[in-house]
């Protein structure tokens, strides 16, 4: 699994201002957009991010959930589509929370 290599950098920025990891930022943010009912639109769409990690390591605990919405969400596409619109939805939601410098204001943002 990967995301774009501008969301990337964002998950990045945001962990060297407050030290959280990009894979836990992902999921945050994943939950944020689901939260805000962001909703993916097929697209072509390039994951050309540097950071490939398997599904254990960018879900974690929260594999199980996250599939289960994904597929609650948008029920016909396929697992590659379904990445894809993980990634989008990862996108969404680390956008408000980009630009926290400190991990104070990043867990008051959440």
């Amino acid at each position: 699994m990967q995301l774009t290599s501008q969301t990337e950098e964002q998950l990045k920025k945001l962990k060297g201002y407050t030290g959280v990891t990009p894979n836990i930022a992902a999921r945050l943010a994943f939950f944020r957009s689901i939260e805000s009912n962001f909703r993916y639109q097929l697209d072509n769409r390039k994951l050309d991010g540097a950071l490939v990690l398997d599904k254990v390591t960018w879900l974690g605990e929260t594999a199980l959930t996250t599939e289960l919405l994904l597929r609650l969400n948008y029920p016909g596409l396929s697992p590659k589509d379904l990445v894809k619109a993980w990634a989008a939805h990862v996108e969404d939601g680390i956008a408000p929370l980009r630009n926290h410098r400190n991990l104070k204001d990043f867990s008051l943002a959440l």
